[in-house]
């Protein structure tokens, strides 16, 4: 499959609302081309100077348009991809292309796993006293908590990659857990350095029966 490229160091997963500023001319040409033409481009993510993967999108509206040219637009995300071939101007267009390769990603996972990794994301919240909104399991996955678990930019694009939505909360859960370990200590650290600072009560030892 051939697409229009657009790369950037930012990772959308399927189903996001992705929001864009487009000012370069050549983006503002594909812009126009989605409009006109009724087509959808890529995003690859600019990941180690390389370009791997990435997501399909699809122009959803123009926001606002500027005297210069300039747009707020946004898109949804839909599939993801590996890039096959990169071509830095697509044909006679001023925009990147090149051949991708559409991944087939499942989102088969059981219930109470599901479960498990929304009682994780709660004690998190807790911990960092975040307000909780309630999460639908039946309307949940994998992409959808990406943005909201505090992944760094490695992890979300290895999240990108794992086409199984099991291994993709097993992900997710070992984050969780890893993160809230070590909050968790921060917080102990916290209270400790806290009591430190006032005066406490100790009861007298009893040394009778202790031994030389």
């Amino acid at each position: 499959m051939k697409l229009p490229l657009f790369p950037l160091k930012s990772v959308f997963f399927p189903g996001e609302t992705v929001p864009l500023h487009i000012f370069e001319p050549r983006y503002k040409q594909l812009i126009q081309d989605c409009r006109e033409e009724a087509i959808t481009f890529g995003i690859p993510v600019f990941h180690n100077n390389r370009l791997e993967y990435g997501t399909e999108v699809q122009l959803v509206e123009v926001v606002n348009t500027y005297e210069g040219g300039e747009m707020d637009v946004v898109c949804v995300a839909r599939q993801v991809f590996k890039v096959v071939l990169f071509e830095p101007q697509m044909g006679e267009k001023l925009y990147p292309g090149g051949l991708v390769e559409l991944l087939e990603h499942d989102y088969i996972c059981p219930a109470s796993y599901k479960a498990e990794v929304v009682k994780k994301i709660r004690e998190l919240y807790a911990i960092m006293e975040l307000p909780n909104t309630p999460i639908d399991l039946a309307k949940y996955n994998s992409f959808v908590l990406a943005h909201k678990i505090g992944l760094s930019y490695e992890q979300e694009y290895q999240l990108l990659k794992i086409s199984k939505e099991q291994e993709r909360l097993e992900f997710i859960y070992n984050h969780l857990v890893t993160t809230i370990n070590v909050l968790s200590q921060v917080e102990r650290t916290r209270k400790i350095i806290e009591l430190n600072g006032h005066f406490k009560n100790f009861d007298p030892l009893d040394f009778k029966n202790i031994e030389s």
